[in-house]
């Protein structure tokens, strides 16, 4: 290929094909595609061409990768940061049959359900995580906590 629009044109197919499947790698191909139509641009051989395609794209490939492992970790504290609900308290007054129910919280009603199986309590919880726009809460320990009847059409665990 030693027409730099071929190379220009591949780069807009590494980058389509990115947006339909969200991984940056092939963000780092399309760079080494564009790297490859300035060499076209430059008059360099077409042998010369692939090479900048697969040193460009082939190092920027690495370096996201190593890039991903080393900061892609992430710590509870990063969560947390992320997730500002986290520990936050709610009322549950009732819950319903299906195991839901509905809290107030920052000035709205939410939808909400156990963090984990085990009894359902009434009273103040804490909200533990969030599934999509469901709340996960958990009960907060207190003396006089006071646990739910079992409702209806639902059996107790």
């Amino acid at each position: 290929m030693d027409n730099p629009a071929a190379w220009w044109v591949l780069a807009g197919l590494f980058v389509a094909m990115e947006l339909f499947t969200g991984t940056f790698y092939l963000l780092m191909l399309a760079l080494g595609a564009a790297a490859a139509a300035v060499a076209a641009h430059l008059g360099l051989a077409p042998t010369l061409h692939w090479a900048v395609f697969a040193l460009v794209g082939g190092v920027a490939v690495v370096v996201l990768y190593a890039a991903r492992r080393r900061w892609g970790r992430r710590t509870a504290d990063d969560l947390r940061h992320d997730h500002l609900d986290l520990g936050a308290t709610v009322e549950v007054t009732a819950w319903s049959a299906d195991g839901t129910t509905r809290v107030a919280y920052r000035g709205s009603d939410w939808s909400a359900r156990p963090a984990r199986r085990g009894p359902l309590y009434l009273g103040p919880h804490r909200i533990a995580g969030q599934d999509g726009n469901v709340l996960l809460v958990e009960p907060l320990p207190t003396a006089g906590a006071v646990p739910c009847p079992v409702p209806p059409g639902q059996q107790a665990a």
